[in-house]
C-alpha cells in the first residue's frame, strides 16, 4: 500500500509540474523580444514538449501503477525507465534553464529529482 502511495504521490506532482510548464508558454515565448516567428515557433514547441513529456511520464506510472500494479517484471522496467528519464531531465535542466535567475527553473531539477525518488522508492519498498 505505501508503495502504490509512493508511486501516485509522485505521478499527481509530476503531472501538476507538467500542466505548470503549458500555462506560460506564451508568456515565455514574449519574454524574447524581437525574434524571428520560426525562433518563436521552436521556443514554443520545446516549452510545451517539455511539459508533456512529464504529464506522459506522470501518466504511465499512474496507468501501470492502476492496471498493472507495481509488482510484476514489466512494470518495474517501465517504471525504472521513467525514473531514469525524470534523472536525465533534471541533469539537463540543471545545466540549462536552472542557471537562469527564473525560480520555476532554478527548482526545476529538485522537482524531477523529487519525483524519481518516489518513483524509486514505490518500486523497491
Amino acid at each position: 500500500m505505501a508503495n502504490e502511495i509512493l508511486l501516485y504521490t509522485g505521478s499527481s506532482l509530476i503531472i501538476i509540474w507538467g500542466v505548470a510548464h503549458l500555462i506560460p508558454t506564451k508568456a515565455i515565448v514574449k519574454g524574447f523580444g524581437s525574434i524571428s516567428e520560426d525562433d518563436k515557433r521552436i521556443i514554443a514547441t520545446e516549452s510545451i514538449a517539455k511539459g508533456i513529456t512529464l504529464i506522459f511520464l506522470g501518466v504511465v506510472v499512474l496507468l501501470v501503477t492502476i492496471l498493472g500494479g507495481y509488482q510484476n517484471t514489466v512494470s518495474a522496467v517501465v517504471l525504472w525507465a521513467c525514473v531514469i528519464m525524470l534523472v536525465v531531465m533534471a541533469m539537463l535542466t540543471a545545466l540549462t534553464g536552472a542557471r537562469t535567475s527564473i525560480l520555476p527553473y532554478k527548482i526545476c531539477p529538485f522537482v524531477k529529482t523529487a519525483v524519481a525518488i518516489l518513483f524509486a522508492l514505490g518500486v523497491l519498498l
